[in-house]
């Protein structure tokens, strides 16, 4: 496992005024003073493995000796070779912050930033593995994104990364979510095109939606008959 500590963020405040839909305040004081607070407690971290693809099933992909059962993930490595499991986390400070706040609006926008953090230690790890294996493009899918990979998955992923806790903190509990919460899990996979979950999801009004839902894509996958 392969761990990457210190990872810089660096939150753009008209980023953040767009997220916190602030566009139409005129005093932007309390804004600027909140997310430099938010700035000093991130500590992004991220861990991830090489991994070798040592069997492809019907609707399943065996990796250092587990079974992932996706069959959208199966679709998508059918031409990879390796793949990337990983873990990113900013640490537990900032939302140890938001849990101590009275003010309800104060959390919502502490509990904002920390995503949009989050976002950003994920792009530094997508850069990173872009440049040091030399790869064309990448895509990644994560436990729970889909119903076709559930969130029960995070425990073989896991298993395949080794003990993350002691590497940067971030552990497992019994329903499968992860401490600090501001964490995120997958697997990276080289890809042509890129591949985004929300087009096999139909779900509506989804503030995280990051691509359009694509029925026929979603026929592809079988995730439609």
């Amino acid at each position: 496992m392969i761990t990457l500590e210190h990872i810089p963020v660096s939150l753009d405040f008209e980023e953040i005024k767009r997220r916190l839909h602030m566009e139409q305040r005129g005093d932007w004081g309390p804004g600027q003073s909140l997310i430099e607070t938010a700035q000093s407690l991130i500590s992004a971290k991220a861990a991830y493995k090489v991994c070798f693809i040592e069997a492809k099933r019907e609707g399943a992909i065996v990796i250092d000796g587990i079974r992932l059962t996706s069959k959208v993930l199966r679709k998508n490595v059918d031409k990879a070779e390796r793949v990337f499991p990983y873990v990113i986390t900013i640490g537990n400070k900032l939302e140890e912050k938001s849990r101590a706040c009275e003010d309800l609006l104060e959390q919502y926008y502490l509990d904002t930033i920390g995503n949009v953090a989050l976002h950003l230690a994920r792009k530094y790890l997508e850069d990173h593995l872009l440049s040091t294996y030399a790869l064309g493009g990448l895509s990644y899918m994560s436990p729970g994104s889909l119903h076709d990979w559930p969130i029960e998955n995070q425990r073989p992923l896991f298993s395949i990364l080794g003990d993350v806790e002691a590497s940067i903190g971030v552990r497992l509990e019994e329903n499968f979510l992860m401490i600090p919460t501001k964490s995120l899990s997958g697997i990276y996979f080289p890809t042509e095109i890129r591949f985004y979950t929300c087009q096999l999801c139909p779900r509506k009004d989804c503030e995280a939606r990051r691509a359009a839902y694509d029925e026929n894509l979603a026929r592809e996958y079988e995730i439609l008959k």
